[in-house]
């Protein structure tokens, strides 16, 4: 971490956000299962959609913020970037599992298969095998400056796949859902649902960032107080 900046000047408390966000998700419960009205054509199976969309749109942000915290480590060195493109990578493969755990629950009842080699099912699967990789690329490093060096460039290089995934429903023909948005003649009371949810898991993001962070300077910091003793002695 850069001389005289702690990891509270970088973010400050979340005790208030972390309450906001308890009762958000409270909130976007029951207004996914609840109050937004049934969907025509595919019933109550739809409603995973409130919390499927959401979990791929914090997977993207949390790879754009691992592509950015890559090229600055590369460029700066700071501990503190470094620091964040893995807690976002971390996060990320979570996400990324549940968009695949919840899209193939969704896909049961709708295909009639869990799971199909769809282009946006293919490149949602790689992408979440190449920030797997980054993890790993991490953890099995010799040292960590050079498991860092290389888990960025990976960050860099990977994320190419992110607009491939997000545009796959675009470019190719496929049985995934179109964006819906853009189509018009949504309930406005769907879109509403969505949109919270949205905020809701944008906001759980931010502060499960601000909680790994934390963590992963600490860590780092114990490693440097271990290796100082071991110099020292």
């Amino acid at each position: 971490m850069e001389k005289g900046l702690t990891v509270r000047d970088r973010f400050g408390g979340a005790s208030l956000l972390t309450g906001l966000n308890l009762a958000m998700m409270v909130a976007a419960l029951y207004l996914a299962l609840l109050w937004a009205p049934t969907e025509a054509e595919q019933g109550n199976v739809q409603r995973i959609f409130y919390f499927h969309v959401p979990l791929a749109w914090v997977s993207f942000l949390a790879f754009f913020v691992v592509f950015v915290g890559s090229l600055i480590y590369l460029w700066r060195r700071s501990r503190w970037w470094d620091a964040l493109a893995h807690a976002s990578a971390e996060i990320g493969v979570v996400f990324t599992t549940l968009v695949l755990v919840t899209g193939s629950i969704w896909a049961r009842p709708i295909w009639g298969v869990w799971w199909t080699w769809d282009p946006r099912l293919t490149t949602t699967t790689i992408m979440w095998l190449i920030y797997l990789a980054y993890l790993l690329v991490r953890s099995y490093a010799t040292e960590s400056s050079q498991g860092a060096r290389f888990a960025a460039v990976l960050g860099i290089v990977g994320f190419i796949d992110v607009p491939l995934v997000a545009l796959a429903i675009v470019w190719w023909r496929t049985l995934h859902p179109g964006p819906i948005i853009p189509q018009g003649g949504v309930d406005p009371s769907m879109l509403f649902v969505l949109f919270f949810s949205l905020a809701t898991f944008t906001l759980f993001y931010v502060l499960l960032m601000m909680g790994r962070v934390r963590l992963r300077l600490a860590q780092d910091r114990l490693e440097e107080l271990k290796y100082q003793r071991m110099q020292g002695d």
